[in-house]
């Protein structure tokens, strides 16, 4: 049984405005075995097409290496948007070392309540996968239960967007118990199109997608995309 843990910490400043959860990276991040052109560093893996899409919105000219450098233009990247990382999975146990999320057993999650307590400007969280099993939006809703704290559906249309509310233990304890307004805090969730080339066939099926690569037949998942993250990133 391979223990897969979390190669990274939540990568967070004071001024967040957003938060990216996933759950974990391909295993070989958690032994140091990067393909060539993996970035040490979230979302790193070459086969997973975040960094692609938001280098093609911001016209980045982004590293696809190994080296420091690769690393710091993500990390800058992420401080000058105000966007953080924050996965939702610490560690799980796999039969068969490989990246697939319906393979991970023993699954420990991360406190991502927690961290959006500790960190007050965060407002959205951005969702790299929808409610299938032990996706991203799946772990979260079963970590919110912890909290008595449910999804309220925003928009059903893809991407889905929900909203959730928690407490602001930021507040006085007066402002606290006049149980008002100001001292609950709205928090937004985006189930974003996942990155990963498995999600291919479900966009093929979406009725949005048809009707694009319709007009134009050189329209591809990889635009769609582009196209969806564009507004969140």
């Amino acid at each position: 049984m391979f223990k897969h843990k979390h190669p990274y910490k939540p990568f967070i400043q004071s001024d967040t405005k957003k938060l990216i959860v996933g759950t974990l990276p391909p295993p070989r991040f958690s032994t140091g075995e990067l393909l060539e052109k993996d970035v040490d560093f979230c979302y790193g893996s070459y086969y997973n097409s975040l960094w692609l899409f938001i280098d093609k919105i911001h016209n980045l000219n982004l590293r696809f290496d190994n080296s420091q450098e690769a690393v710091e233009q993500r990390k800058q990247f992420l401080i000058a948007h105000k966007i953080g990382v924050c996965d939702i999975v610490e560690s799980a146990e796999r039969e068969k070392i490989d990246a697939s999320d319906l393979g991970m057993k023993n699954i420990k999650l991360r406190d991502v309540i927690g961290y959006l307590k500790q960190y007050p400007s965060i407002d959205t969280l951005l969702f790299t996968g929808g409610n299938s099993k032990n996706g991203p939006e799946y772990f979260f809703r079963k970590h919110i239960k912890d909290y008595n704290i449910k999804l309220a559906l925003v928009s059903n249309e893809i991407p889905r967007i929900h909203e959730f509310v928690i407490p602001n233990t930021h507040l006085s304890d007066r402002q606290k118990t006049q149980e008002s307004v100001q001292s609950k805090r709205i928090i937004k969730t985006v189930s974003l199109t996942s990155g990963s080339g498995a999600a291919n066939i479900s966009i093929s099926r979406i009725p949005l997608y048809k009707q694009l690569k319709a007009k134009n037949p050189k329209f591809n998942t990889f635009d769609f995309r582009v196209m969806q993250y564009r507004e969140f990133f």
